[in-house]
């Protein structure tokens, strides 16, 4: 028996994960939970036929803890949507959400505090950085070329700047000239799935990137300390309880090390503003 709860399943990002979720046959038991809709949203998804039972939950008469409880994965999509010309940081003070950098820190600082912390099962999704960065690998070299060709790897957390597409590490090879180059690292940082997480708790290994407290998981610790930040998406080697192992981030291109100083202070700033934020 599988339980997934979607934390903010009536919104732009929360409907149609739902959804897939259901339509994925991936579970036994789908708990909805958002201010609005969610009871509604069950009850269509009910229609669906594959074996998933769902509920939606609104926050009245203790909804989140009855969302919350017995589940195996939790995904918090909560958050709405930016609006022309804001940042993900301008959001902060009402959408802390959105900002997956600052969230997760959040995140770990609430669950320190209530004792059930464990770093190796805590993630950051940032598959999307990995698709977009793929995908415009594809578009540029043409040809063709199919996205699903390329893997990608994206490190760094998953904010503008802080987006580190590694072309030079991508399989099969990429050779582009610099301005184009360049170009698609624009487009991938400021261009704004959990499958492998399920199939890795099935026993099926996987790797992926994503962002994590590094010091908590094995193999992070090193990174962390040679980066000097503890929280950084790097690819993770998943198994049945989680994050079994960070991997190395491996050689990056002079043009790769040049913006990686810039990702490491502003993703600095970003956990800088989590940790003020429980703080406070």
């Amino acid at each position: 028996m599988v339980k997934i709860a979607l934390i903010g399943a009536a919104g732009q990002i929360g409907t149609p994960l739902s959804l897939l979720c259901k339509s994925s046959d991936f579970f036994d038991e789908i708990s909805l939970y958002d201010l609005v809709h969610a009871p509604g949203i069950a009850t269509d998804l009910n229609h669906i036929d594959t074996r998933a039972k769902v509920a939606g939950y609104l926050a009245e008469n203790s909804g989140l803890t009855k969302a919350l409880t017995g589940a195996d994965v939790v995904v918090v999509t909560a958050g709405i949507a930016r609006k022309p010309g804001m940042t993900r940081d301008d959001l902060f003070k009402t959408n802390a959400s959105i900002i997956l950098n600052s969230t997760l820190p959040i995140a770990a600082e609430t669950l320190k505090k209530t004792g059930v912390f464990e770093p190796t099962r805590l993630f950051g999704v940032t598959t999307l950085d990995v698709v977009r960065a793929s995908t415009f690998a594809a578009h540029a070299i043409g040809n063709d070329s199919s996205p699903k060709d390329f893997k990608v790897p994206v490190v760094g957390g998953h904010s503008g700047a802080t987006i580190l597409p590694l072309y030079s590490q991508a399989e099969p090879s990429v050779s582009l000239r610099d301005e184009i180059l360049a170009g698609l690292i624009n487009r991938v940082q400021f261009g704004g799935d959990e499958i492998a997480i399920l199939k890795a708790r099935s026993g099926e290994p996987a790797v992926e990137e994503a962002y994590v407290y590094l010091p908590g998981i094995p193999g992070g610790k090193e990174i962390a300390a040679e980066l000097s930040i503890d929280y950084f998406a790097v690819k993770i080697e998943l198994g049945k309880m989680g994050a079994i192992k960070a991997l190395p981030i491996g050689k990056i291109s002079d043009n790769e090390t040049k913006i990686f100083g810039v990702a490491i202070e502003e993703l600095k700033k970003n956990i800088a503003t989590a940790l003020a934020f429980m703080s406070s």
